[in-house]
């Protein structure tokens, strides 16, 4: 594979100009000498937007697509804005050297933040082409047009092309301070109106399908360095293990391979891959278990239901709820929920590549966060941020903190070490098992109702392992196993989980969450991070299925209880639409239920049909219909794309994937003993309703859809059988043992 230029090569070798203006004048800077790249900093609109010789535009992008197709949604916008051809277009995603650290790919904000600056610079950018445009044709920028990258007026007409001139412009715009965490900038051109949009809302085509299809472009796996070496990482056979000592003789026989410990990291390095996988096959290590265990499997739920609270937030607090639960006369409504530890199970195990020369260091990531990647490199290296370039390249898939991470430091760790380029290579056991998890977790579930069904208090309280045991990104090498492995003290966590996202409009209504400390403190292969839509699939599947307990407990339908309480108009809206997709008042057949959530202001609605094997105790989920509403709308047909993956992820979480382990290692290592979904459990049809509020500005889609699916097959089974199924997942040995319970 060919290293991708740096920005400054790029510039050089394309003679690219950096659209921007100056506080001076547009025809003064087009006539000054090329005076160098300005800063790579948010402030300077040469960071976000490039015009090409030949009219081309280069966006560059500080997140990037991990497979919902982003990169095309972001090139609609920036043509949209510059009013150039669609094809015309070219994101760059997630090189630390040619983009600014907009979070990586993170909570759905790809187009809501990340893109909604570039709509800025892009508008921008075509204000500052309209005004020199102006001085350079004569023409008031009033009467000037642009179409297609020219700028003309009625008898006159020039390119970008032909204004830009191999020139920065190097032109200073304002930070915008009123957005918190989301990076933004403010200028003085205003974006286009909706109602003149012409790219923005079309249906069209990802680029990304063909090469991943036939194989002609590059994943993270494919990257080759010229004298590199192979790695395997030997992680230890359990939690909280030290390294007694390495026999170094039991690997005497294979050529060119070399061991290399630090305190309780050891690796195997190799110029041949096979080398260095029979390396680590082979290789005898004597590990010292410590103290420290995990409950039994069995019994996890009730591990967290005794657990101490380490952290407790109550985010909705209205009324008296413990007063209503006690009113005379009420009816208490009390459930449970469990949900287990979920792997991210990647579709391959995470790789890396980092090169460590003299004071710098380069690494190729399939991280979402490759800016994060750079900035945990340099700590753990002792280098300057500046001095470490981290290049994003397609991976085996990422929603949220997977393996990418750990493989970039230990690549990092071992390039350093040995003096020569690395490459480590997971085996699909690390995987699995070593992989950050989605936190297990238990929801506690009160109401109360008056004598005609009203609900008079509502409690829901969710109790597990934090969602953040360590950081969503791999900027601290302290969250990483060879940090943890070399000895650098692991920080405590951030004590965080959640709550139903929702607006029933209950009179009394509590809704909190507790955290408890992790099973193991250090190096542990049950330590939490975020999962796509941290916390959503599990909280939503207690919640969503409480409230269709409750709408039976009041004698009433499931729809219609929701429509009663949901006070935003946008959330009664998307569960009338889904209620009119499905014909949910005319359906007949048994087996459908409905769940309702919002994330982040989008909200979602899904019924699901499925059908019941009592024999087998198979669930097969037949069909959905998904009613969305995100605002405007940039791209529909990317849009349903990335639903119906929601929705077959989300179908996956909920009927086959838990973690196993015993007590003290993870013993699902595999696609045996960690099966997702397959062909034959998938939907045969996914409907999909897009509510596109053009007033509105895009409020994300990555997520939201996965939070309701589990619920929604829940509210179905129970449809379908009459028993409810509070545990998850909804695996065929767990629906025959619940069948079975209630035929005795």
């Amino acid at each position: 594979m060919n290293a991708p230029m740096s920005r400054r090569e790029f510039l050089k070798a394309s003679g690219a100009l950096i659209v921007g203006s100056s506080s001076f004048p547009m025809s003064e800077a087009l006539a000054q000498t090329a005076a160098g790249k300005p800063p790579l900093v948010p402030t300077e609109l040469d960071s976000w937007i490039a015009i090409l010789p030949d009219g081309r535009v280069h966006a560059f992008f500080g997140k990037m697509d991990m497979g919902q197709g982003l990169d095309i949604a972001v090139a609609q916008i920036v043509a949209e804005e510059l009013d150039v051809g669609f094809e015309s277009v070219q994101v760059l995603m997630g090189d630390t050297a040619t983009s600014c650290n907009q979070g990586g790919a993170s909570g759905s904000t790809g187009v809501s933040n990340g893109a909604r600056l570039l709509r800025r610079a892009a508008a921008e950018a075509r204000r500052v082409l309209v005004e020199g445009a102006s001085q350079k044709l004569g023409v008031p920028a009033s009467q000037l047009k642009v179409e297609n990258g020219m700028i003309f007026s009625s008898d006159k007409k020039i390119s970008y092309a032909e204004l830009v001139g191999g020139r920065y412009f190097q032109h200073q715009v304002e930070w915008n301070k009123q957005t918190g965490n989301a990076m933004d900038i403010k200028v003085p051109a205003q974006p286009k109106a909706p109602a003149d949009y012409k790219v923005v809302g079309k249906p069209l085509a990802r680029r990304d399908i063909a090469w991943k299809v036939y194989g002609t472009g590059d994943f993270v796996t494919d990257v080759r360095v010229p004298g590199m070496l192979h790695a395997r990482v030997i992680r230890p056979p359990r939690a909280a293990c030290k390294v007694r000592s390495v026999d170094e003789s039991s690997i005497k026989g294979l050529r060119g391979v070399r061991i290399v410990r630090d305190k309780e990291f050891v690796a195997v390095v190799a110029p041949r891959e096979w080398d260095a996988v029979r390396a680590a096959q082979k290789l005898k290590i004597d590990w010292h278990a410590l103290d420290g265990a995990f409950p039994p499997m069995e019994e996890l739920h009730k591990h967290i239901r005794g657990a101490k609270v380490v952290k407790r937030e109550e985010p909705v607090k209205t009324g008296d709820v413990a007063a209503a639960l006690k009113a005379p006369g009420a009816r208490l409504i009390e459930a449970e929920y469990e949900w287990p530890f979920q792997s991210h199970a990647s579709m391959g195990p995470a790789c890396a590549v980092a090169d460590v020369k003299a004071g710098s260091c380069k690494v190729w990531t399939g991280s979402q966060k490759p800016h994060f990647v750079r900035d945990g490199v340099a700590k753990l290296l002792g280098l300057p941020q500046d001095k470490v370039h981290a290049v994003w390249i397609s991976g085996p898939g990422s929603y949220g903190r997977n393996d990418a991470g750990d493989a970039a430091l230990d690549a990092a760790f071992l390039s350093k070490a040995t003096g020569k380029p690395v490459r480590v290579q997971g085996m699909r056991a690390d995987g699995i098992a070593w992989d950050p998890k989605g936190p297990a977790c238990v929801h506690r579930a009160r109401a109360a109702l008056d004598a005609s069904g009203k609900v008079l208090a509502y409690e829901f309280v969710s109790k597990g392992f934090s969602r953040q045991h360590i950081a969503t990104n791999e900027s601290d090498p302290a969250d990483s196993l060879v940090g943890q492995s070399i000895g650098i003290v692991e920080k405590k966590g951030n004590q965080i989980f959640g709550v139903p996202a929702e607006s029933y409009g209950f009179d009394n209504k509590l809704l909190a969450w507790e955290t408890i400390p992790p099973l193991v403190e250090n190096c542990s292969p049950l330590r939490t991070s975020h999962m796509r839509d941290p916390v959503g699939p599990e909280i939503h599947f207690g919640s969503e299925q409480f409230i269709d307990e409750l709408a039976a407990a009041a004698g009433e339908d499931p729809v219609a209880f929701r429509l009663k309480y949901l006070t935003n108009p946008r959330h009664q809206a998307v569960v009338k639409a889904v209620a009119e997709k499905s014909g949910w008042y005319g359906m007949k057949v048994k087996g459908r239920g409905i769940a309702f959530a919002e994330r982040n202001g989008t909200a979602v609605a899904v019924v699901a049909h499925v059908d019941v094997d009592r024999a087998s105790g198979r669930i097969w989920a037949r069909k959905f219909w998904v009613a969305h509403d995100c605002g405007l709308v940039i791209n529909p047909l990317t849009l349903r794309y990335t639903i119906e993956g929601n929705v077959v992820q989300g179908l996956s979480r909920t009927l086959f994937e838990q973690v196993r382990f015993d007590r003290d290692s993870v013993t699902s290592v595999d696609w045996a003993s960690y099966p997702i979904l397959e062909m034959p459990d998938a939907p045969e049809a996914i409907e999909v309703v897009l509510i596109d509020r053009p007033e509105v500005a895009p409020t994300g889609a990555g997520e939201p859809t996965i939070r309701v699916i589990p619920a929604a097959v829940a509210n179905a089974f129970f449809d379908a059988t009459g028993v409810r199924m509070r545990s998850a997942p909804l695996s065929a040995d767990k629906v025959k043992a619940a069948l079975s319970r209630t035929r005795t």
